[in-house]
């Protein structure tokens, strides 16, 4: 008995390890950290819209994402817990996606005469630069609104003062407009090759999946730019 337990870790060990290292494997990790970051991005956005009902709402908010968990954890617990879990996603998301880029072009090394940009979609061939806009996004914002070591008037705890303050810079939020663009477009075909993997690659899904892929994107995008438009406007002050 002790003997046959090592031995099925390891064979449990190699199989994981094979299904890592194959192109199914790296699709299935691919869709499980999409779905991840895809309900994450949705909430982050759902709860960024309390800033139009006021500075109050805004940072309780605030006071509840640093609280969440209490008792049993302490200040900042889950979301430092959330914050590793969106950090090892992100990069087992972007090793699948370069390592599956390799297998492709290993598998084909001369690439088409042709290629069939107008299939292939706008939102597919920018997945790659639009991946880098994104995470040079997603460290500036950290630094920007979160740490506050690149915000003009950073202010502890008052996180509307920090939201308005910050966007009231014109090529910062130029800045996040562009990048959260680009955020809408990977989404879209995120969703779209999350669902190809997930096995709903049949004829009859593709207008429904074009269809939620669309909205979902949409919501997310519009939203996200408004927060900008808004201070630039002076609907935020």
């Amino acid at each position: 008995m002790t003997a046959a337990a090592p031995a099925t870790t390891n064979v449990r060990a190699s199989w994981l390890l094979g299904f890592w290292h194959s192109a199914i494997g790296k699709k299935a990790v691919m869709a499980v950290t999409g779905i991840f970051l895809f309900v994450w991005i949705f909430l982050h956005m759902a709860g960024n819209l309390k800033v139009y009902i006021g500075p109050e709402h805004y940072n309780a908010y605030a006071g509840f994402l640093i609280t969440m968990g209490a008792p049993l954890l302490p200040a900042k617990g889950a979301l430092y817990a959330v914050r590793a879990l969106l950090l090892i996603a992100v990069w087992l998301h972007i090793q699948a996606a370069t390592q599956l880029t390799l297998m492709n072009r290993r598998a084909r090394p001369v690439g088409y005469a042709n290629r069939d940009y107008v299939s292939a979609g706008y939102a597919a061939r920018t997945m790659r630069w639009g991946g880098v806009i994104i995470v040079l996004f997603v460290i500036y914002h950290l630094l920007h609104l979160t740490f506050g070591t690149v915000h003009p008037d950073f202010i502890e705890h008052d996180v509307y003062h920090n939201f308005v303050t910050g966007f009231q810079v014109w090529w910062v939020s130029a800045f996040y407009i562009v990048a959260n663009l680009a955020l809408g477009m990977h989404l879209y075909h995120g969703l779209w090759s999350m669902f190809n993997s997930l096995g709903l690659s049949h004829d009859r899904f593709n207008s429904w999946k074009r269809g939620f892929a669309t909205v979902f994107a949409l919501v997310v995008t519009l939203a996200n730019i408004s927060f900008p438009i808004a201070v630039l406007i002076g609907v935020l002050r």
